[in-house]
């Protein structure tokens, strides 16, 4: 009888409530799941370990040299024009020889000609204002400071009349098939001392290795920072770095 007695507003009142608990329940309910899945998500974050990026450089000596010197001429007739290239190639390989370099480290390309057409207005008249001709010659030796000193000395055969392009020499490592092991190694160990610094900051530790990926090897001059996304090669000087790089995932615990 009581119940059938109460108030319109004690009605309402019980209603809100009932409303809140229910409101409360569902939203109780919504934080829990969302916590399991968040804290799921860690896990699996955790469970995917570290990664880390070694480095590792080495300096190294050029020990290969190539050398192209690119003989030109030019002249009214075909045949002046190579006649004064072989003139020229001759004086070139003298000074060569003259200087130390062996004959047999010198490589004589072909003779090249083309004809320097006139033009007039951008049309071609047809005729023929100079024939070009050319012919290169390469050294290819160990012999890394005879070739640096005969190229800085090139001006006194250009003095004589010679015209010869000098490109300068190009110098190479023979020895990066050695050194490649030995710095992925030192990578690698680079690598794990940061995984452990990195780790041991937040109270863990490092376990095995999950997945490496090696980056591209990077010969340049001594402490340049150019890198290529495919690999980097400077010829320019005798002395060089060689860096590289490897991508190394390890579990933490």
């Amino acid at each position: 009888m009581s119940q059938l007695n109460e108030s319109p507003i004690i009605t309402i009142e019980r209603r809100k409530a009932v409303t809140i608990i229910v409101s409360a329940v569902i939203l109780a309910v919504a934080l829990g799941g969302g916590l399991t899945k968040v804290g799921s998500g860690f896990a699996a974050r955790s469970a995917s370990g570290i990664t880390v990026t070694g480095f590792a450089k080495v300096a190294a000596t050029a020990d290969n040299a190539v050398w192209t010197l690119s003989v030109q001429s030019s002249s009214s007739s075909v045949s002046t024009a190579i006649a004064k290239v072989g003139a020229d190639v001759n004086a070139v390989s003298a000074y060569l020889t003259k200087g130390g370099i062996a004959s047999d480290a010198l490589t004589l390309g072909a003779v090249s000609t083309y004809a320097n057409m006139e033009y007039i207005n951008g049309n071609a008249t047809g005729r023929v204002l100079s024939h070009n001709a050319s012919r290169d010659v390469v050294v290819r030796t160990k012999d890394i400071q005879l070739v640096s000193k005969l190229s800085q000395a090139i001006g006194t055969l250009l003095q004589s009349g010679v015209n010869v392009n000098n490109y300068g020499p190009q110098y190479y490592v023979s020895t990066l098939p050695t050194l490649r092991p030995a710095l992925l190694s030192e990578a690698m160990k680079d690598a794990q001392v940061r995984a452990v610094a990195l780790t041991a900051a937040v109270g863990g530790t490092v376990g095995a290795v999950v997945s490496v990926n090696t980056g591209p090897f990077q010969v340049t001059t001594p402490d340049s920072t150019m890198t290529d996304s495919g690999g980097y090669y400077d010829t320019t000087t005798i002395e060089k770095t060689v860096t590289t790089t490897v991508s190394v995932t390890f579990k933490t615990k």
